[in-house]
Protein backbone atom coordinates (compact mmCIF):
# COMPACT_ATOMS: atom_id res chain seq x y z
CA UNK A 1 0.00 0.00 0.00
CA UNK A 2 1.39 3.80 -0.67
CA UNK A 3 2.03 5.58 2.09
CA UNK A 4 -0.74 8.01 2.27
CA UNK A 5 -2.14 11.13 4.12
CA UNK A 6 -5.76 11.70 4.89
CA UNK A 7 -6.58 15.37 4.96
CA UNK A 8 -9.50 15.79 7.07
CA UNK A 9 -10.97 19.36 6.25
CA UNK A 10 -13.57 20.96 8.56
CA UNK A 11 -14.81 24.93 8.43
CA UNK A 12 -12.91 26.60 11.34
CA UNK A 13 -13.76 28.32 14.11
CA UNK A 14 -12.31 31.51 16.48
CA UNK A 15 -8.94 30.67 18.14
CA UNK A 16 -11.21 31.34 21.22
CA UNK A 17 -14.65 33.69 22.29
CA UNK A 18 -12.43 36.86 22.90
CA UNK A 19 -13.90 39.87 19.98
CA UNK A 20 -10.43 39.83 18.72
CA UNK A 21 -10.44 36.27 17.62
CA UNK A 22 -13.94 36.29 16.53
CA UNK A 23 -12.81 39.29 14.58
CA UNK A 24 -9.84 37.42 13.04
CA UNK A 25 -12.29 34.41 11.63
CA UNK A 26 -15.08 36.21 10.58
CA UNK A 27 -12.15 38.56 8.46
CA UNK A 28 -10.85 35.42 6.74
CA UNK A 29 -13.78 33.91 6.50
CA UNK A 30 -16.06 36.38 5.19
CA UNK A 31 -13.12 37.39 2.88
CA UNK A 32 -13.46 34.71 1.25
CA UNK A 33 -14.38 35.45 -2.87
CA UNK A 34 -16.26 31.54 -2.24
CA UNK A 35 -18.83 32.72 0.54
CA UNK A 36 -19.14 36.39 -0.73
CA UNK A 37 -18.47 35.92 -4.22
CA UNK A 38 -19.01 39.90 -4.61
CA UNK A 39 -15.95 41.95 -6.73
CA UNK A 40 -12.94 42.38 -4.77
CA UNK A 41 -13.56 45.99 -3.55
CA UNK A 42 -17.64 45.58 -2.79
CA UNK A 43 -16.55 42.27 -0.72
CA UNK A 44 -13.52 44.09 1.34
CA UNK A 45 -15.93 47.34 1.59
CA UNK A 46 -18.91 45.02 2.85
CA UNK A 47 -16.56 42.55 5.12
CA UNK A 48 -14.11 45.07 6.35
CA UNK A 49 -16.10 48.00 6.84
CA UNK A 50 -19.70 46.84 8.03
CA UNK A 51 -19.97 42.99 8.68
CA UNK A 52 -17.20 42.16 10.69
CA UNK A 53 -17.04 45.59 12.98
CA UNK A 54 -20.36 45.37 13.97
CA UNK A 55 -21.34 41.62 14.08
CA UNK A 56 -17.36 40.65 15.95
CA UNK A 57 -18.73 42.20 19.28
CA UNK A 58 -22.41 39.99 19.32
CA UNK A 59 -20.58 37.22 17.46
CA UNK A 60 -18.39 37.00 20.41
CA UNK A 61 -21.05 36.72 23.29
CA UNK A 62 -22.60 33.88 21.30
CA UNK A 63 -18.94 31.87 20.56
CA UNK A 64 -18.83 32.73 24.62
CA UNK A 65 -22.15 30.31 25.07
CA UNK A 66 -20.76 28.22 22.96
CA UNK A 67 -17.50 27.28 24.34
CA UNK A 68 -19.20 26.88 28.26
CA UNK A 69 -21.68 24.17 26.19
CA UNK A 70 -18.20 22.98 25.22
CA UNK A 71 -16.52 22.69 28.04
CA UNK A 72 -14.29 25.60 27.57
CA UNK A 73 -13.20 24.42 24.25
CA UNK A 74 -15.22 24.73 20.51
CA UNK A 75 -17.43 21.71 20.33
CA UNK A 76 -16.37 21.56 16.53
CA UNK A 77 -12.72 21.44 17.19
CA UNK A 78 -13.14 18.93 20.01
CA UNK A 79 -15.57 16.49 17.84
CA UNK A 80 -13.18 16.88 14.60
CA UNK A 81 -10.19 15.91 16.56
CA UNK A 82 -11.98 12.90 17.85
CA UNK A 83 -13.01 11.68 14.61
CA UNK A 84 -9.02 12.07 13.61
CA UNK A 85 -8.52 9.64 16.36
CA UNK A 86 -10.52 6.77 15.60
CA UNK A 87 -9.75 7.24 12.31
CA UNK A 88 -5.83 7.18 12.50
CA UNK A 89 -7.12 4.05 14.96
CA UNK A 90 -8.92 2.12 12.32
CA UNK A 91 -5.51 2.82 10.13
CA UNK A 92 -3.12 1.80 12.52
CA UNK A 93 -0.39 -0.79 11.16
CA UNK A 94 -0.85 0.84 7.55
CA UNK A 95 0.09 3.19 5.75
CA UNK A 96 -2.21 5.73 6.28
CA UNK A 97 -1.98 8.43 8.41
CA UNK A 98 -4.76 11.08 8.94
CA UNK A 99 -4.90 14.70 9.76
CA UNK A 100 -7.20 17.38 10.60
CA UNK A 101 -7.15 21.01 9.30
CA UNK A 102 -9.65 24.17 9.36
CA UNK A 103 -10.32 25.83 6.39
CA UNK A 104 -10.84 29.02 8.54
CA UNK A 105 -7.87 29.83 11.73
CA UNK A 106 -6.63 26.73 13.73
CA UNK A 107 -4.93 24.23 12.64
CA UNK A 108 -4.56 25.58 9.28
CA UNK A 109 -4.68 23.68 6.33
CA UNK A 110 -1.05 25.76 5.63
CA UNK A 111 0.50 24.56 8.26
CA UNK A 112 -1.02 20.75 8.41
CA UNK A 113 -0.46 20.64 4.77
CA UNK A 114 3.12 21.89 4.93
CA UNK A 115 3.48 18.41 7.62
CA UNK A 116 2.09 16.42 4.82
CA UNK A 117 4.71 18.04 2.27
CA UNK A 118 7.48 16.98 4.20
CA UNK A 119 6.94 14.03 5.13
CA UNK A 120 7.04 12.89 1.47
CA UNK A 121 3.55 10.82 1.34
CA UNK A 122 2.98 9.11 -1.99
CA UNK A 123 -0.79 9.63 -1.64
CA UNK A 124 -3.06 12.40 -0.54
CA UNK A 125 -6.82 12.20 0.08
CA UNK A 126 -8.81 15.18 0.71
CA UNK A 127 -11.60 15.14 2.38
CA UNK A 128 -13.67 17.84 3.38
CA UNK A 129 -16.78 16.97 5.44
CA UNK A 130 -19.22 18.77 4.28
CA UNK A 131 -21.80 15.86 3.09
CA UNK A 132 -23.10 18.45 0.49
CA UNK A 133 -21.13 19.87 -2.32
CA UNK A 134 -21.45 23.62 -2.15
CA UNK A 135 -18.77 25.89 -3.28
CA UNK A 136 -18.53 28.07 -0.14
CA UNK A 137 -17.73 25.04 1.64
CA UNK A 138 -16.65 21.63 -0.07
CA UNK A 139 -15.33 24.24 -2.92
CA UNK A 140 -13.67 26.72 -0.94
CA UNK A 141 -11.38 23.92 1.21
CA UNK A 142 -10.71 22.18 -2.18
CA UNK A 143 -9.64 25.10 -3.90
CA UNK A 144 -7.23 26.02 -1.28
CA UNK A 145 -5.63 22.42 -0.52
CA UNK A 146 -4.78 22.70 -4.59
CA UNK A 147 -3.09 25.95 -4.24
CA UNK A 148 -0.95 24.84 -1.43
CA UNK A 149 0.23 21.60 -3.36
CA UNK A 150 0.45 23.37 -6.44
CA UNK A 151 3.47 25.38 -5.08
CA UNK A 152 5.11 21.55 -4.12
CA UNK A 153 8.17 20.84 -5.84
CA UNK A 154 7.08 17.11 -5.66
CA UNK A 155 3.37 16.39 -6.86
CA UNK A 156 1.96 13.08 -4.82
CA UNK A 157 -0.91 11.51 -6.29
CA UNK A 158 -4.40 13.19 -5.55
CA UNK A 159 -7.52 12.49 -4.71
CA UNK A 160 -10.43 14.38 -3.89
CA UNK A 161 -14.00 13.39 -2.50
CA UNK A 162 -16.38 16.35 -2.69
CA UNK A 163 -19.12 15.41 -1.37
CA UNK A 164 -20.75 11.98 0.62
CA UNK A 165 -24.30 12.83 1.37
CA UNK A 166 -25.31 9.63 -0.04
CA UNK A 167 -22.85 7.15 2.28
CA UNK A 168 -24.54 4.90 4.05
CA UNK A 169 -22.43 5.43 7.29
CA UNK A 170 -23.25 8.78 7.28
CA UNK A 171 -26.79 8.74 6.88
CA UNK A 172 -26.93 5.42 9.52
CA UNK A 173 -25.27 7.50 12.30
CA UNK A 174 -28.17 10.19 12.07
CA UNK A 175 -30.81 7.48 12.26
CA UNK A 176 -29.13 6.29 15.25
CA UNK A 177 -28.67 9.31 16.90
CA UNK A 178 -32.66 9.54 16.32
CA UNK A 179 -33.10 6.48 18.62
CA UNK A 180 -32.63 8.40 21.57
CA UNK A 181 -36.07 10.22 20.88
CA UNK A 182 -39.15 8.91 20.12
CA UNK A 183 -40.65 10.38 17.35
CA UNK A 184 -44.19 10.19 17.84
CA UNK A 185 -44.11 12.80 20.93
CA UNK A 186 -42.87 15.21 18.19
CA UNK A 187 -45.86 17.93 15.84
CA UNK A 188 -43.42 18.01 13.37
CA UNK A 189 -39.78 17.03 12.37
CA UNK A 190 -36.99 20.12 10.95
CA UNK A 191 -34.90 18.89 8.49
CA UNK A 192 -32.61 22.36 9.16
CA UNK A 193 -29.57 22.66 6.68
CA UNK A 194 -27.36 25.53 5.77
CA UNK A 195 -28.72 28.20 4.11
CA UNK A 196 -26.50 30.03 1.05
CA UNK A 197 -27.55 32.57 -1.87
CA UNK A 198 -29.70 31.03 -4.32
CA UNK A 199 -27.60 32.53 -7.02
CA UNK A 200 -24.71 29.98 -5.71
CA UNK A 201 -26.73 27.14 -6.50
CA UNK A 202 -28.15 28.98 -10.04
CA UNK A 203 -24.21 28.75 -11.00
CA UNK A 204 -23.94 24.85 -10.80
CA UNK A 205 -26.71 24.94 -14.25
CA UNK A 206 -25.44 25.80 -17.98
CA UNK A 207 -26.56 27.96 -20.06
CA UNK A 208 -29.58 29.69 -18.63
CA UNK A 209 -31.01 26.86 -16.61
CA UNK A 210 -30.93 27.74 -12.91
CA UNK A 211 -31.93 25.81 -10.17
CA UNK A 212 -35.75 26.38 -9.87
CA UNK A 213 -35.83 25.12 -13.41
CA UNK A 214 -34.58 21.71 -12.24
CA UNK A 215 -36.15 18.95 -10.30
CA UNK A 216 -34.47 19.49 -6.51
CA UNK A 217 -36.63 19.17 -4.43
CA UNK A 218 -37.79 15.48 -6.05
CA UNK A 219 -34.75 13.57 -7.83
CA UNK A 220 -31.27 14.08 -8.40
CA UNK A 221 -29.86 14.19 -12.08
CA UNK A 222 -27.17 14.51 -14.53
CA UNK A 223 -28.00 18.22 -13.87
CA UNK A 224 -28.30 18.85 -10.13
CA UNK A 225 -25.80 15.94 -8.93
CA UNK A 226 -23.63 18.91 -7.27
CA UNK A 227 -26.73 21.14 -6.42
CA UNK A 228 -26.57 21.88 -3.28
CA UNK A 229 -30.31 22.10 -2.86
CA UNK A 230 -30.60 18.88 -4.65
CA UNK A 231 -28.42 17.06 -2.48
CA UNK A 232 -30.04 18.18 0.91
CA UNK A 233 -33.44 17.65 -0.36
CA UNK A 234 -32.06 13.44 -1.47
CA UNK A 235 -30.33 13.45 1.80
CA UNK A 236 -33.56 14.42 3.66
CA UNK A 237 -35.13 11.57 1.66
CA UNK A 238 -32.83 9.15 2.53
CA UNK A 239 -32.90 9.75 6.49
CA UNK A 240 -37.34 9.80 5.98
CA UNK A 241 -36.77 6.46 4.46
CA UNK A 242 -34.91 4.81 7.25
CA UNK A 243 -36.93 6.47 9.56
CA UNK A 244 -40.29 5.64 8.32
CA UNK A 245 -41.30 9.08 7.59
CA UNK A 246 -44.35 10.74 5.43
CA UNK A 247 -43.79 13.37 3.47
CA UNK A 248 -46.31 15.44 5.61
CA UNK A 249 -43.91 14.42 9.18
CA UNK A 250 -41.07 17.00 7.76
CA UNK A 251 -40.33 20.43 6.35
CA UNK A 252 -37.03 21.01 4.92
CA UNK A 253 -35.30 24.62 5.76
CA UNK A 254 -32.49 26.51 5.40
CA UNK A 255 -31.25 28.46 8.16
CA UNK A 256 -28.05 30.92 9.14
CA UNK A 257 -29.28 33.42 6.23
CA UNK A 258 -27.97 37.16 5.54
CA UNK A 259 -30.71 38.10 3.53
CA UNK A 260 -33.57 37.05 1.55
CA UNK A 261 -32.06 36.13 -1.71
CA UNK A 262 -31.33 32.89 -0.04
CA UNK A 263 -32.95 29.38 0.11
CA UNK A 264 -35.81 29.20 1.04
CA UNK A 265 -37.87 28.11 3.19
CA UNK A 266 -35.77 29.86 6.13
CA UNK A 267 -35.86 27.73 9.05
CA UNK A 268 -36.91 30.43 11.56
CA UNK A 269 -39.70 31.24 9.70
CA UNK A 270 -40.64 27.26 9.62
CA UNK A 271 -40.23 26.85 13.68
CA UNK A 272 -42.53 30.37 13.85
CA UNK A 273 -45.00 29.37 11.35
CA UNK A 274 -45.22 26.17 13.49
CA UNK A 275 -45.60 28.16 16.53
CA UNK A 276 -48.49 30.06 15.58
CA UNK A 277 -50.47 26.69 13.87
CA UNK A 278 -50.48 25.33 17.19
CA UNK A 279 -47.14 23.18 17.69
CA UNK A 280 -46.05 22.26 20.71
CA UNK A 281 -42.75 20.35 19.98
CA UNK A 282 -40.67 20.04 17.35
CA UNK A 283 -37.32 17.44 16.57
CA UNK A 284 -34.68 19.45 14.85
CA UNK A 285 -32.31 17.36 12.55
CA UNK A 286 -28.93 19.08 10.62
CA UNK A 287 -27.59 16.68 8.95
CA UNK A 288 -25.47 19.15 6.81
CA UNK A 289 -23.39 19.81 10.08
CA UNK A 290 -21.51 16.68 10.71
CA UNK A 291 -20.26 17.96 14.42
CA UNK A 292 -21.83 19.79 16.50
CA UNK A 293 -21.25 23.51 16.21
CA UNK A 294 -22.67 27.05 16.65
CA UNK A 295 -24.93 26.47 14.32
CA UNK A 296 -26.52 23.74 15.83
CA UNK A 297 -26.15 24.30 19.78
CA UNK A 298 -27.27 28.21 20.07
CA UNK A 299 -28.83 28.75 16.94
CA UNK A 300 -31.43 25.91 17.01
CA UNK A 301 -30.74 24.56 20.29
CA UNK A 302 -30.81 28.44 21.69
CA UNK A 303 -32.57 30.97 19.27
CA UNK A 304 -34.85 28.95 17.56
CA UNK A 305 -36.37 27.66 21.61
CA UNK A 306 -37.20 31.20 22.00
CA UNK A 307 -38.77 32.03 18.47
CA UNK A 308 -41.09 28.67 19.05
CA UNK A 309 -42.16 29.78 22.72
CA UNK A 310 -42.67 33.49 21.92
CA UNK A 311 -45.24 32.28 18.99
CA UNK A 312 -46.58 29.64 21.32
CA UNK A 313 -44.50 26.70 21.14
CA UNK A 314 -43.07 24.77 23.74
CA UNK A 315 -40.00 23.03 22.62
CA UNK A 316 -37.50 22.48 20.20
CA UNK A 317 -35.24 19.18 20.82
CA UNK A 318 -32.01 19.25 18.75
CA UNK A 319 -30.95 15.78 17.39
CA UNK A 320 -26.84 15.95 18.08
CA UNK A 321 -24.68 15.94 14.99
CA UNK A 322 -23.03 12.73 13.39
CA UNK A 323 -19.58 13.90 15.57
CA UNK A 324 -17.80 11.07 16.80
CA UNK A 325 -20.88 8.13 16.16
CA UNK A 326 -19.21 4.67 15.07
CA UNK A 327 -21.32 4.63 12.06
CA UNK A 328 -20.14 8.21 10.53
CA UNK A 329 -16.41 6.46 11.04
CA UNK A 330 -17.45 3.62 9.79
CA UNK A 331 -18.81 5.60 6.41
CA UNK A 332 -15.55 7.98 6.53
CA UNK A 333 -13.08 4.52 6.88
CA UNK A 334 -15.36 2.96 3.66
CA UNK A 335 -14.72 6.37 1.56
CA UNK A 336 -10.76 6.73 2.54
CA UNK A 337 -10.26 2.76 1.38
CA UNK A 338 -12.20 3.29 -2.10
CA UNK A 339 -9.36 6.02 -2.75
CA UNK A 340 -6.15 3.57 -1.58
Amino acid sequence: MKKTAVLLIQLGTPDSPKTSDVRRYLGQFLNDPRVIDLPWLARKILVNGIIVPFRAPKSAKIYKQLWDAGHGQSPLLTHTGKVQEKLEKRFENSNVDVYMAMRYQNPSMTDVMEQIRALHYDHVIILPLFPQYASASSGSAIELAMKIMSKWWTTPELSIVNQFWDNEGYIDSIVERAKAFNLDDYDHILFSYHGLPQRHVDKIYEGDDICNDAPCETEITEANSQCYKATSYATTRLLASKLGLKEEDYTVCFQSRLDKKWLTPFSDKVVEELGKKGAKNLLAFSPAFVADCLETVIEIGDEYQEIFESHGGEKIQLVPSSNDHERFIDGLEEIIRSKL
